[in-house]
């Protein structure tokens, strides 16, 4: 039997290559319209909630603080006169001092006190991991739990004063829960306690970012570790010292939750926030517009701090800081 007999027809072989032709782009094509419309199905239902329940009830509030809607909402416009009375309530510059004084003492103190657990940490001490556990534990506690926890501390009559009492030290106060003066000051406490932790873990995953070589070059120029931390190591952590200041911003300014569990205002209105004055004049008062002028004003004061510093980090990127 000859080779020719055995092997296959030529007309038999000839007609498959253009079919395998023909299903290689469809394939692709279809690859290709997954790859477009795909991520976009995924996320459609995230950007539609986003719009309605974030950025439409921003708008309706910005509606609702330009009329005169009391307890029910009142669709027709009356200008700015809800601002005009807003700026007349004494009790609203007093929350609006006690939050620049608790966000400046917030941030301040979060940032000093995260910087240095981080720095302490970056040393490559023994115990690194328990020691970030329990640096890293109060932050995952809700701010309702530590307040409640620091009213118990606090507390003159069950908590630090009367433990010092029972070992001794009768002369010894700590009634700052109580004190008009310098509640604001325990809300501070909390808050540090709470968030410092935090602060500590994104510190330290900037530290450890930085390129060893640096500091080694540094070591071999005759550079003290404190001078490499202070003129190398943590100008660059720009980026992270952005984010930081970003969220503990974004806690102070919203802080409803750990001044409620702890001081709920007062004595009186001495620890007030703006968080909690929105909310009482809204719901409990009756005076829905007024309550979404206070709102608004919450919302231009996170505008105030988010604007300037994501100018300042694009432009340090653009430099290529």
């Amino acid at each position: 039997m000859s080779a020719s007999f055995l092997s296959p027809p030529r007309a038999a072989i000839v007609p498959q290559a253009p079919a395998a032709a023909e299903t290689r782009p469809a394939s692709s094509r279809l690859g290709a319209l997954a790859d477009t419309w795909l991520p976009r199905l995924v996320l459609s239902p995230t950007i539609i909630a986003s719009l309605v329940f974030v950025y439409g009830f921003i708008g309706l509030t910005a509606w609702l603080s330009l009329t005169e809607s009391r307890m029910m909402p009142n669709f027709e416009f009356a200008g700015l006169v809800q601002y005009e009375r807003l700026f007349e309530i004494d009790r609203w510059w007093v929350s609006a001092a006690n939050l620049g004084l608790f966000g400046g003492l917030f941030i301040l103190l979060c940032l000093a006190i995260g910087l240095c657990m981080a720095i302490l940490l970056d040393q490559r001490i023994r115990h690194e991991g328990a020691l970030r556990a329990i640096y890293l534990y109060p932050m995952a506690l809700s701010f309702i739990v530590t307040g409640a926890a620091w009213k118990w501390i606090l507390n003159p009559g069950l908590g630090l004063e009367k433990l010092m009492h029972d070992w001794g030290f009768t002369s010894f106060s700590f009634d700052w829960l109580v004190n008009s003066d310098m509640a604001i000051y325990t809300v501070v406490i909390a808050g540090v306690w709470q968030s410092s932790g935090f602060v500590m873990a994104l510190f330290l995953a900037g530290l450890r970012s930085v390129d060893d070589s640096i500091i080694k070059a540094a070591m071999v120029d005759g550079a003290s570790l404190p001078t490499i931390y202070r003129r190398i190591v943590i100008p660059s952590l720009r980026p992270v010292f952005f984010s930081v200041l970003l969220v503990l911003s974004h806690i102070a300014i919203k802080s409803f939750d750990l001044v409620m569990a702890l001081t709920a205002g007062g004595p009186g209105t001495s620890s007030d926030v703006p968080a909690i004055f929105m909310y009482q004049f809204s719901f409990t008062r009756g005076q829905l517009g007024l309550g979404a002028a206070s709102a608004m004003m919450m919302l231009a004061t996170v505008l105030a701090v988010l604007v300037p510093l994501m100018y300042l980090e694009t432009k340090g990127a653009r430099h290529g800081r």
